[in-house]
């Protein structure tokens, strides 16, 4: 396992594993996503906010083994990364990428996504303490 501090990118680490938080607090997403109650004036998020993070500015989930060294630690968070794709995959060939935030949470492919995430923030959090 490499050291957090040797990341290439450390900073958009950070934006994948703020992301990964998000996807796990289902009380966040309802407050944030669906109520629009945001934490100051100018913030804002939302779950195609975090998708963008996760798939194309980072490549991490099409791809968790090469983001090694890159955004990612070891196999071990890759694996958990790769979990979660697979995840949002199943969430996305049902439901397709077009329905609101509240349809996707609402939906029943939604509680994976959610267990996906908060397992994959765990591997994550340990591995920044270290």
């Amino acid at each position: 396992m490499q050291d957090v501090n040797d990341i290439r990118f450390l900073s958009m680490r950070d934006e994948i594993i703020s992301s990964v938080n998000t996807l796990a607090n289902r009380e966040y997403q309802q407050n944030v996503w669906v109520e629009r109650k945001y934490p100051h004036p100018g913030y804002y998020d939302d779950f195609s906010m975090n998708i963008h993070i996760l798939y194309d500015d980072t490549n991490v989930l099409e791809d968790p083994e090469g983001a090694i060294g890159t955004y990612l630690t070891s196999h071990d968070e890759a694996e958990a990364l790769a979990n979660l794709h697979e995840a949002l995959e199943a969430l996305f060939t049902e439901l397709g990428t077009e329905l609101t935030d509240i349809e996707y949470i609402n939906s029943a492919y939604w509680e994976a996504v959610v267990e996906a995430a908060f397992s994959a923030s765990q591997t994550l959090s340990e591995n920044n303490g270290k």
